[in-house]
């Protein structure tokens, strides 16, 4: 895929999923800590698999890779030091309807993976479609000042309001969630005033019976 080519931006579900990982060095390392993080199944495959990846809490062979081999996979990343053994896995991967990443590659990859941003339950990622990761990695720091803990508190008094209105039946256009979102509601978690806040977003959704909130 040329670096030119549009991406689109999706986040995958790999709870339980199986993804192979060719490569067992420090890249093959830090791959690996984030798949395992979203719960895949990690299998890893390389002529030398370091201690880094063997203390991590996947499966893995000491052995060169195997033509055809990631059609077994759902996903698969080749970080090797071998352009040649990382564009087998990308031509394996393409005649199998696998998606690939290869490590600072993207002549050789079918997806690419951004800079990650992770606060509790919000997830922020930047990408330069493959031409920096350097400075998606520093748009990403620049981020995360702006990102604190009343941020995920917010994130839980949306989810409320959510299931409120569904339980309701009913639901609230993007607009107005906006609105709520623009209201002040962050300033209010910050001086820890969550019932404030909550009303506030009640009352701009138009929930029935917003909870009282402190004196203010």
């Amino acid at each position: 895929m040329p670096v030119e080519s549009p991406a689109y931006p999706v986040n995958l579900l790999l709870e339980g999923r199986r993804v192979l990982v060719v490569g067992g060095g420090a890249v093959a390392a830090e791959k690996a800590r984030g798949l395992l993080a979203a719960r895949a199944e990690v299998h890893v495959v390389a002529t030398e698999v370091r201690e880094p990846v063997r203390a991590l809490a996947l499966t893995w062979e000491q052995r060169p890779y195997e033509r055809g081999e990631v059609a077994g996979y759902r996903l698969a990343v080749a970080c090797t030091d071998d352009p040649a053994v990382n564009q087998a896995v990308f031509d394996d991967g393409e005649a199998a309807g696998v998606w690939v990443n290869a490590a600072d590659d993207p002549a050789r990859c079918s997806y690419t993976l951004p800079a990650r941003l992770d606060r509790g339950r919000l997830l922020v990622t930047v990408s330069t479609s493959g031409h920096s990761p350097a400075m998606a990695s520093w748009l990403r720091d620049q981020l995360a000042a702006q990102l604190d803990p009343a941020h995920d508190a917010l994130l839980d008094l949306l989810v409320e309001a959510r299931a409120a209105l569904a339980a309701e039946g009913r639901s609230r256009p993007p607009a107005d969630w906006r609105s709520a979102l623009d209201s002040g509601m962050l300033d209010l978690i910050r001086s820890g005033r969550i019932a404030a806040a909550r009303e506030r977003l009640h009352v701009s959704l138009g929930l029935d019976d917003p909870p009282s909130t402190e004196s203010r």
